[in-house]
């Protein structure tokens, strides 16, 4: 088991790499550094490795596979994730570690938002992308995280060795720190300097794709971490509607004592069914929920106990 593991997923960063790895090397000489390469098409690997990095392949495409790898294959009782293009200053890796290290913090987040991101970041919609993201999150799942899609984050191993990666791409960041929310974990903020890309380095992230799927994995997952709200919002909204479009018959029912629209009322009477199905199986999945909180108790007694075991034979 590493002591410290520096975690770098890596798609065609051979402009920047070298000056990370050594960078890292020089601020963490006990770390072990790992380059993970995502089918680079340039020399990332070759640079990587005569750096003083070890180089190993992750033939999936997209960062949540690479990190999924990552996590499986290595042991650590502290990780350090950073990505290979020197926008993140090596020299907050320290502070983070510490935190891990010396109280006990699940994660880590590199915050950029309060410091000269919004300054040095030349692409003006990742600015209102990253501010949109951090403030619907906060929101639906009552966080104080300062940066909810930094690439730059320190991990305990009961972290990732508890955290199910499901997303492919760049929203990964986005289930990470809803996964620390809805678990409990102990979550504390850096403040980092955030660097651009140097000139002839390109950023792998599409503003609007990419953006597009992050706006979707959080739906996802406040319909999955937060069930009896998703559903009882969308039971709310079917409520009200079947309440607005059957107001004016009943009144014309008071008036005439006739009901002139009946497809409207038995469309109001589905709507009304699907309102209350919905709430029902907003009961339902919190119940179910918190079902899951236990097993994800339980199961992370059983990774520290193991956690203890490892660090114990080194």
């Amino acid at each position: 088991m590493d002591k410290i593991a520096v975690l770098i997923p890596c798609y065609n960063e051979e402009k920047t790499i070298e000056k990370v790895v050594k960078d890292f090397k020089t601020v963490l000489p006990e770390a072990v550094i790992y380059v993970y390469d995502n089918n680079s098409t340039d020399r990332t690997a070759e640079c990587a490795k005569n750096a003083g990095a070890v180089v190993r392949h992750e033939y999936q495409q997209g960062k949540g596979n690479v990190i999924r790898r990552m996590f499986r294959e290595i042991d650590a009782e502290c990780y350090i994730m950073t990505d290979g293009d020197d926008t993140y200053p090596a020299e907050y890796a320290r502070e983070m570690c510490n935190k891990v290290l010396n109280r006990n913090v699940d994660m880590v987040v590199g915050d950029r938002l309060s410091a000269t991101y919004f300054k040095e970041n030349k692409r003006r919609f990742h600015n209102l992308g990253n501010s949109l993201v951090r403030a619907s999150i906060n929101f639906l799942f009552k966080s104080e995280i300062k940066d909810i899609m930094t690439g730059y984050r320190a991990f305990s191993y009961n972290f990732v060795k508890t955290f199910s990666v499901l997303s492919k791409g760049f929203e990964i960041e986005t289930e990470m720190t809803i996964h620390s929310v809805d678990k409990n974990m102990f979550v504390e903020n850096v403040v980092i300097d955030y660097r651009d890309r140097p000139e002839g380095s390109e950023s792998k992230l599409n503003t609007y794709s990419d953006g597009l799927k992050v706006l979707k994995t959080i739906i996802r997952l406040f319909r999955t971490y937060r069930p009896f709200a998703f559903f009882g919002l969308l039971s709310l909204v079917l409520l009200l509607l079947s309440a607005g479009f059957v107001t004016p018959v009943i009144i014309d029912y008071v008036k005439t004592g006739i009901v002139e629209r009946f497809p409207t009322l038995i469309t109001c009477g589905f709507v009304f069914i699907a309102a209350l199905i919905s709430f029902f199986c907003g009961l339902l999945l919190d119940s179910n929920k918190q079902k899951h909180r236990q097993d994800f108790e339980m199961n992370l007694v059983n990774v520290h106990n193991h956690f203890m075991g490892l660090k114990g034979e080194h």
